[in-house]
Order: C-alpha cells, then structure tokens, then sequence
C-alpha cells in the first residue's frame, strides 16, 4: 500500500492552513451526510452545534475527537481526509468499515476554533476539566464515551514548534502518548494496548519521517481526559501534530496524521499487536523543548560603548487577524542558548546589530532589525 499516494487522493482540498472552524468543516459534513451519519450531539458555551460523524458497521468501536482545543486543527484536516477515505469505494474502506464502527467529533470547541484559542468561551482549558465537567463540551464528550463505550479512544491534538525529539536537533513532527491511568505510571492491560498501537504506528512513521516522532510526558493528571479515559479502562492514544520544516501550515504534517490513522487502523484490522511492545515504545525519544523558531548566532552588540558578541531567539506568536492567523516573531531569548536549535539558524559572524529603538535586543520586542545597517530582518527573516 503507497500511504503517500493514498494520502494525495484522499485530501481534502477545501481545508488548508491553521485556521479551521465551524464553517469551514459544516459543508464536507453535509456532504458526507449520504446515509444520515451525522448528527448535533450538542452544543457549545455560546451554542454552537457539536456534531458526530459516525460511519461504519464493525465490532470494534474507535471513538476520535478533533480541536478540544480550538487553535489546533492539524488532526482535522488529517480526519478529514481520512473521512474522504472511508467515503470511498475502495477495498480499504470496505475493509475498514466491516471492521470498525467509527465515532467521529472533527470540532469539540467550535468557540475556540473561531476565537482561534485554546480555550473555550469560558477560558476554560476543556483537557483540564475532565472531573469537574464544568463545561458543556466536557460534558458532551463525557456522554459520548459512556453511551458509545468505546474499545479505543483517539484524542487528536496540536503541539507547538519549541518542541523537539530529545536534544537530536530534529523536530517533533509527531508525538504520541499511552496515558497513565494511575500516579505510579503503571502499565496495565488497557495502557499495553495503547502502548503496542503507538509502537506499531511509529514503525510505519519512521518510513517517511526518520527521527522526527517524540513521546509526550506521561505524568498523570486525572484531569486530562486522556489519563481519565484510560483510568476508566479503554485504551487511549493521544496525538500531537508538530513542526515539519518550513511547514507552518501543516500541510505536510496532516499528511503523517492520515498515515498514522490509517496504519493503526490496518494493525487493529490484521490484529497485528503483539503482546508487548514496551521496549519499541520506551525506544521513541521523549519530546523536550529546545526549539525556537529562530535563532541568530554571534551577533556583536553596542552596550554604551563596549561590544559584546551574543546570541538571541525568536518565536512566532500566531495572532488571529481579520480571520487570518498571522505569524508574528518576537524575541523570546538572549544569551548562549546551548542546547537550543533554530528552526531557521543564522550566522551573523560579529555583523553590529541595529534596530529603530535602542540598538539592543530586548525581550517580547518584535523581531525587526538590522545587520551592518546593511542587512534587513523583518518579522524574523532577512529580507532580499
């Protein structure tokens, strides 16, 4: 099976970019709608629809939900695509739906997606509120996964560009993570399951993207619904779509999210687990923050007469505008910066530093600046 190949004829061409709301995904659910697979589960803090998309006829139950935080809509587009998949007539798809009884949320906070924060309309983190169910969206969730009782659970999520696959200089494009169930990270059955899917995943991964899939942290929180879903005995795995280079869209790395979901599937539908993968999945790197966007080495600045020979970072904010997330750098560090990597890396070579300020770098200032009054920089890149 060519993954890229199938990827390319499944996309879902009218999702692109990181700004994915309601309005964006509402026409491909209706049209996806041939055989009443959708349905308003619930609404949202400022009563926008939740809806399910449920497809297929198999035993084996997969509960996946998409955009519990409203500014990470990588894992949409890839379910999306993968919906597109299940949508045709091909032998995988039949495959997979006489396998699997798919339950799909693509947005759970439609009001973060449109704010394009975290958050939901409460500025209420929805993965901290899994106990207390405060929200309606948790609640949503919750009832969901107690009526549908899942045999896996899918938590689909974003992670930002500072993360990297251990101190190797290589982004973590993918992570993945088999929550704990308990305080002591105990590994039981349920967790196993979850474990032995990660392990074969990352085997498939490591095909097109060698070194650049992490393993999240996995201290236990019983607020995360994650560790809730596994304390309550369905195996749950979580994703994190990250950085490609010079992929700030995500457009490749949707890509690997469709290869992840579709290899899972064909390891659960061939039931190709073996009984313990522990050692594959404790192999995958654990993700460490060492990344910046930018980074600038041997920069010779002008301290009231002394020079000095320094380095600083930038990180992109993503700032919604006028309904366009816009990308803007600021300063986020100075110093030595050992063990940190630039997405983007420049080497000034003792150029002097510049600005229409102080002539000095300073923190939260946005990244706007010269070289030798000859070299510009302008929202962190040199401009030709």
């Amino acid at each position: 099976m060519n993954l890229e190949q199938l990827f390319s004829q499944y996309k879902e061409q009218s999702l692109h970019g990181r700004y994915i709301t309601l309005e964006s995904i509402e026409p491909l659910l209706k049209k996806n709608n041939t055989n009443n697979q959708l349905e308003i589960i619930g609404n949202s803090v400022l009563d926008k629809p939740i809806y399910k998309y449920q497809i297929g006829t198999g035993k084996m139950k997969i509960l996946l939900w998409s955009q519990m935080h409203g500014n990470e809509s990588t894992t949409t587009k890839g379910l999306f695509d993968f919906i597109n998949l299940l949508n045709s007539s091909s032998e995988l798809a039949k495959k997979f739906l006489d396998t699997f009884t798919f339950y799909c949320i693509p947005m759970l906070n439609p009001d973060g997606a449109k704010l394009y924060t975290r958050a939901n309309a409460n500025s209420i983190d929805l993965n901290r509120d899994s106990q207390d169910l405060s929200q309606p969206e948790s609640r949503v969730l919750r009832a969901v996964f107690e009526s549908f009782k899942p045999d896996f659970c899918y938590n689909l999520h974003d992670q930002r560009t500072i993360f990297g696959v251990a101190n190797t200089g290589k982004p973590a494009t993918l992570s993945f993570l088999a929550p704990s169930y308990n305080e002591a990270r105990e590994v039981n059955d349920s967790r196993l399951k979850a474990i032995n899917l990660i392990a074969g995943i990352n085997d498939t991964l490591q095909q097109f993207i060698p070194g650049q899939v992490g393993r999240f942290d996995d201290s236990f929180n019983i607020n995360c619904i994650g560790d809730t879903f596994q304390y309550m005995g369905v195996p749950t795995v979580l994703f994190e779509a990250g950085h490609y280079p010079n992929d700030y869209d995500r457009e490749l790395t949707r890509k690997y999210v469709f290869i992840s979901l579709v290899s899972s599937f064909e390891i659960l539908s061939e039931n190709d687990i073996v009984d313990n993968e522990m050692g594959k999945y404790l192999s995958i790197p654990q993700n460490n923050v060492v990344f910046c966007d930018f980074i600038y080495k041997n920069i010779k600045i002008n301290y009231d007469g002394i020079e000095i020979i320094t380095n600083f970072a930038a990180q992109y904010k993503e700032e919604l505008i006028d309904n366009n997330v816009c990308f803007n750098a600021y300063i986020v560090k100075i110093g030595e910066l050992e063990n940190y990597f630039g997405h983007i890396e420049y080497d000034a070579n003792g150029a002097l530093y510049y600005d229409n300020s102080n002539n000095v770098p300073e923190l939260d200032q946005k990244a706007d600046f010269y070289l030798d009054n000859n070299i510009r920089f302008a929202n962190g890149s040199i401009q030709n």
